[in-house]
């Protein structure tokens, strides 16, 4: 099930490329910042698989600011996604899991731990996101549902290119390389096999963890 905020072009984009390769694949537009959306997805979720094993809390936003111009609203917009959003849609998996119970990675980040300038709202939002993680693997572990995240550096994704901070892209970019060890910025396909690697079998023994795909960048 792919579930999508606005962008339904990309969401369709991707259920192709997963049908092309002889998967299933729905997509469903929700807003999982809010609850009503929320179990709405999960419901359309049940009726196209019949079952539910696998959550990946992929959404988000990140908008950085300097301290002056950190407001309520740029506070709740990512507390609200970031934050609230992953618990309530994780509580609704949950539900779902059925008594093998169930698999669940969350999408951090590095900025988490490092807290570079202009993140002093996002980069708490991630750091819950870790500590949450950290408390429902030993909540939910008796139930037979795992918990890890992935933690990914710089990212050359669509949200990268549309995330205001000073500097034009190309300065921007050229100082992520030169922070990163590896000498690049991370893609997509770097990241999805770590998500596939804790959504597989062959990390059954593995949770409440953190796995740093950064090319270094901690």
């Amino acid at each position: 099930m792919i579930n999508y905020a606005s962008s339904k072009t990309g969401a369709d984009a991707v259920v192709n490329r997963i049908r092309q390769a002889d998967g299933k694949a729905v997509a469903v537009q929700a807003d999982v910042s809010k609850p009503e959306d929320i179990r709405r997805l999960f419901a359309e979720t049940r009726m196209a698989f019949a079952k539910l094993d696998i959550l990946v809390n992929n959404a988000g936003i990140y908008e950085f600011a300097p301290l002056e111009a950190i407001n309520a609203e740029h506070f709740h917009k990512h507390i609200n996604l970031n934050v609230l959003g992953l618990l309530l849609v994780t509580q609704e998996a949950v539900k779902h899991f059925g008594p093998s119970g169930g698999n669940i990675i969350n999408l951090s980040s590095v900025v988490a731990t490092s807290a570079p300038p202009n993140t002093a709202v996002y980069s708490p939002s991630k750091a819950a996101v870790n500590a949450i993680k950290r408390s429902l693997a030993q909540e939910l572990g008796p139930r037979k549902i795992r918990i890890n995240a992935v933690a990914p550096g710089v990212t050359e994704t669509g949200g990268l290119h549309a995330t205001t901070v000073a500097g034009s892209t190309v300065q921007r970019r050229q100082q992520f390389e030169t922070q990163t060890p590896l000498g690049r910025i991370g893609q997509p396909n770097d990241i999805a096999p770590a998500v596939a690697f804790l959504a597989s079998a062959e990390s059954a023994w593995i949770t409440g963890e953190i796995l740093y795909v950064s090319g270094g960048l901690r």
